[in-house]
């Protein structure tokens, strides 16, 4: 199993595990130390590049007057979760865990490179690199409660999933925590702690929030709303490809070998392999299946294909990665309309990208990586599972018999847009209202 940490508190085990090849290829520390800790600033702007993703996809699968909401949806939730990971996330998830089930470092992060070369890396790059992860799972659930939520109580949600929902569960395993040490439970880059994290929280604010007017007609009929924009859509999902080679790669935590700088180059291939191969398997079920191609589908197979390599994208031979990619694929599949089947409104389809592909990936682990057994993996999804859906139920219904959190139909039916920032994503389309002509 690799580096199981992703923290300043695993420093000495990555110098550890990187030790002698530093002495075998005659690499000094300070050499390990600058590739190390250009590994983590690299990777963490391609990561950070995924909010842009993120927004993209958002933006183009709702409909045109909820745009504009959903960009300042997604500019805020990554700015929330900064603060939030500075302010008390890092030092929950990193911090000193003596239970296994909490960890605690005090307020406001500070970085302490006292002892780098012993480290491995700075710390402001580990910082950085650990505050996009959480990001991340927040701008999953912001497309799943789309074109009915109000925007404050989202803001408020999103600082309680970034300041304390996501560190507590992080600290399970990257943090020292019960998960790891007692059950071994593995997650390479986070197909349960980033990725299903997001979806339970997503899916809970779906079922608080209730689906989208007129998406379910009385007689069972589900109605399918176009979005804004397919081809926007679409340059998502390729920023979120990109973004996931940061997102794998980073998660090797260590640039300062050989053996280091082939692992990095085999998570690139196994990520890419992933995604194409959801891309195909969505694309071949709709054919043989529904005899026309849903684009929107296949654009979530590419995600599907991604989540589901991420707790192991080191470990697997390339067939495997491509095998590990279709599966995720065909979850997106049938978990799409099985989710519609259930009445449970998912906009851009986070639910089954997100967790069911994150659950599938974090199950598959054992196939290609014999230190884990599947037994702590679903001990793993099932902690994960209980703490994130509980506390993210309880927050949205507490949320929403407080401050409400769905917006009221008229603004619903006439768009976001106009009721939560004022403006509009495309004023070309809005019709204006012509000045009278002076007499």
């Amino acid at each position: 199993m690799k580096k199981i940490y992703l923290a300043g508190a695993m420093g000495a085990l990555a110098l550890t595990t990187g030790g002698a090849a530093f002495a075998q290829e005659g690499v000094s520390a300070e050499t390990a130390f600058i590739f190390n800790t250009l590994l983590f600033m690299i990777m963490g702007m391609v990561v950070m590049f995924m909010a842009a993703g993120f927004c993209m996809l958002e933006a183009g699968m709702v409909r045109s007057k909820n745009a504009a909401t959903i960009c300042l949806k997604n500019i805020t939730l990554y700015s929330i979760a900064t603060v939030m990971v500075w302010v008390v996330g890092y030092g929950i998830i990193y911090g000193d865990n003596p239970t296994g089930f909490f960890g605690w470092a005090g307020f406001f992060w500070g970085a302490d490179d006292s002892a780098a070369l012993e480290t491995g890396y700075s710390s402001h790059s580990d910082w950085f690199f650990q505050m996009v992860f959480v990001a991340t799972a927040a701008s999953i659930v912001s497309g799943t409660v789309a074109e009915r939520i109000r925007i404050m109580p989202f803001f408020l949600f999103t600082v309680a999933l970034t300041g304390f929902i996501y560190p507590v569960q992080a600290s399970w395993v990257w943090g020292g925590g019960f998960l790891g040490s007692n059950y071994g439970f593995s997650d390479f880059a986070g197909s349960t702690l980033v990725h299903a994290t997001g979806g339970w929280a997503a899916l809970a604010g779906a079922i608080a929030l209730g689906p989208r007017r007129g998406k379910y007609g009385p007689n069972g009929e589900i109605n399918r709303f176009a979005g804004s924009s397919l081809p926007l859509a679409t340059l998502g999902v390729f920023i979120l490809w990109l973004g996931w080679f940061g997102f794998n790669g980073g998660s090797q935590l260590a640039l300062g070998s050989q053996a280091d700088a082939i692992a990095v180059s085999n998570i690139f291939v196994n990520t890419n392999m992933a995604a194409a191969c959801g891309v195909i398997s969505v694309v071949l079920l709709c054919i043989l299946l529904k005899g026309k191609v849903d684009v929107a589908m296949a654009l979530n197979g590419a995600i599907g294909g991604l989540v589901a390599i991420t707790a192991e994208p080191s470990a697997p031979a390339i067939w495997q990665a491509a095998l590990f990619g279709s599966a995720g694929g065909v979850v997106i599949f049938f978990v799409t309309p099985l989710l519609e089947a259930m009445r449970v409104d998912d906009v851009v389809g986070a639910i089954p990208a997100h967790l069911a592909c994150g659950i599938l990936g974090t199950m598959v682990v054992p196939f290609s990586n014999d230190g884990t057994t599947f037994m702590g993996q679903a001990v793993g999804v099932g902690a994960n599972a209980v703490f994130v859906f509980g506390v993210s139920i309880v927050l949205w219904y507490l949320l929403r018999f407080t401050i409400g959190i769905r917006a009221g139909a008229k603004e619903e039916d006439e768009g976001l847009d106009a009721s939560e920032t004022g403006g509009a994503a495309y004023p070309d389309f809005v019709p204006k209202e012509v000045p009278a002509l002076a007499e």
